[in-house]
């Protein structure tokens, strides 16, 4: 498994209206947290602790709440702010 990033619900839920430009870097940002959780969870599918709170991300324009779920290898953005 690799990890990724996807938006919960949907994208249509999470960044509808957003400008372009503040979806860019969310997901510029999104693609970020995914190495790093790479190198922090060699193998996500062995981990049995606790998975991290969830966490904001500030972006140009914005800012962004996301969750890491380490089983599954994957960071979920649940919520963009934008100005």
């Amino acid at each position: 498994m690799t990890w990724s990033w996807e938006y919960l619900p949907s994208e249509e839920y999470v960044i509808s209206g957003a400008p372009p430009a503040l979806v860019a870097q969310v997901e510029k940002k999104a693609d970020e947290l995914v190495r790093a959780a790479e190198v922090l969870y060699l193998d996500g599918t062995l981990y049995r602790g606790e998975n991290p709170k969830s966490k904001t991300a500030n972006v140009s324009g914005g800012m962004f709440e996301y969750l890491t779920v380490v089983r599954h290898e994957q960071i979920y953005i649940v919520r963009v702010t934008y100005l």
